[in-house]
C-alpha cells in the first residue's frame, strides 16, 4: 500500500507538471498571437475594409481597384501604421453591422457621425465634411429641400440622407444602394434624390443632361471610419496615422484630387486638430503618395 501510494503521487505530481507546462507555453502562444496582431485584425498585418463599388468620387470601383477620396485616405492612413488595406464591397445598409460583427475591420464611405450609429459602432477621428445634395430630373419645377412634401423622394437606406428624409415626415423610397437612386430618377419613378452631394454632382454630369442638381445643404456633422465596439487599439492608431497624413499633406493633395474647388468650412478641422493642414500645393508628390485615379 505505501508503495502504491507513491506511485499514485508520483503520477500526479508527473500531470500537473505536463498541464502546468502547457499552460505556459499557451500563454506564450497568447502574448506572441498579441505581439503579431496588436488591433485584433482578422488577419494581421491586413486591414480589411468594408466599402462601396458605385459612389464616386467618395468610394468606388474603377478597372478592378477599390479607389475614391475615403479609400485612398485610409490606404495612407494604414500604410502610417504598417498595415495593408484589402477592400470588399457591400451594401451601405449592412455595412455597420458587418463592422461590428468583425466580418471587416473597418468600415470606410463616407460614413457621418450620429448618436444612432454610435451604439452599433465606434468612430475615429472625423476625416471628411459633406453636404446633402438634391438631384432632380432635368425640367422639374423642384429647386430646394423645402419642396419635396408629397414628393417621391428616394434614398439609400440606412444613410444620414435616409434619416434626414424620415425626420422630415417625406416617406422616402429606400433602395440599397446609389445605382439603384439614380435608376429611379432615370426612370422617372422618383421626383428627387436625396443623396450625398458630391455623388450627386458627378450622377448628374454624366447624366447627359437628364438629370440636374437643385440645391445642396452642409451637414452638421463630420464623417469618420467605423470599428467594432471597443476596437480601442485599432481607433486610436487610425487616429494616429489620420493625424500623420494631415500633416505631410496628403490629406490635403486628395481633397483637391477628387474635390476640385470645393472650399473647406472654416469651422472643420480634420484629425484630432493637433495636426497642421498644409496646402493642397505643400502636399507630397503623386509619385510619393498613394496612387489614385481622378474622377472622370
Amino acid at each position: 500500500m505505501p508503495f502504491l501510494a507513491a506511485l499514485t503521487r508520483f503520477t500526479a505530481l508527473g500531470v500537473a507538471a505536463v498541464v502546468g507546462a502547457a499552460a505556459l507555453t499557451a500563454c506564450g502562444d497568447d502574448t506572441s498571437a498579441a505581439a503579431d496582431n496588436p488591433y485584433g485584425l482578422a488577419s494581421p498585418g491586413v486591414l480589411r475594409a468594408g466599402t462601396l463599388t458605385d459612389a464616386p468620387p467618395n468610394v468606388y470601383l474603377k478597372d478592378g481597384t477599390f479607389t475614391g477620396f475615403d479609400n485612398d485616405l485610409l490606404t495612407a492612413v494604414a500604410a502610417k501604421i504598417d498595415l495593408k488595406v484589402e477592400f470588399v464591397g457591400t451594401d451601405f445598409s449592412a455595412l455597420l453591422s458587418q463592422v461590428n460583427n468583425r466580418k471587416f475591420d473597418v468600415g470606410s464611405s463616407s460614413i457621418t457621425i450620429t448618436e444612432a450609429r454610435k451604439k452599433t459602432v465606434d468612430f475615429g477621428n472625423g476625416y471628411d465634411f459633406g453636404y446633402f445634395g438634391l438631384d432632380v430630373p432635368a425640367g422639374s419645377p423642384i429647386t430646394g429641400f423645402d419642396q419635396l412634401a408629397g414628393k417621391r423622394v428616394v434614398v439609400v437606406q440606412g444613410t444620414v440622407q435616409d434619416d434626414y428624409a424620415t425626420g422630415q415626415k417625406l416617406d422616402p423610397v429606400r433602395v440599397p444602394d446609389y445605382n439603384g437612386a439614380l435608376n429611379q430618377l432615370r426612370a422617372g419613378t422618383a421626383d428627387a434624390w436625396i443623396a450625398p452631394a458630391e455623388i450627386g454632382d458627378k450622377s448628374a454630369a454624366d447624366s447627359g443632361g437628364k438629370i440636374k442638381v437643385a440645391a445642396k445643404q452642409l451637414s452638421s456633422t463630420p464623417t469618420a471610419y467605423a470599428v467594432a465596439k471597443g476596437s480601442d487599439a485599432l481607433r486610436e492608431a487610425l487616429n494616429k496615422g489620420l493625424d500623420e497624413v494631415i500633416a505631410d499633406g496628403t490629406w490635403s493633395r486628395l481633397q483637391a484630387q477628387y474635390y476640385p474647388g470645393r472650399p473647406v468650412p472654416a469651422d472643420f478641422t480634420p484629425g484630432s486638430g493637433s495636426a497642421p493642414v498644409p496646402s493642397a500645393s505643400a502636399a507630397p508628390s503623386d509619385s510619393a503618395a498613394p496612387s489614385a485615379s481622378a474622377s472622370s
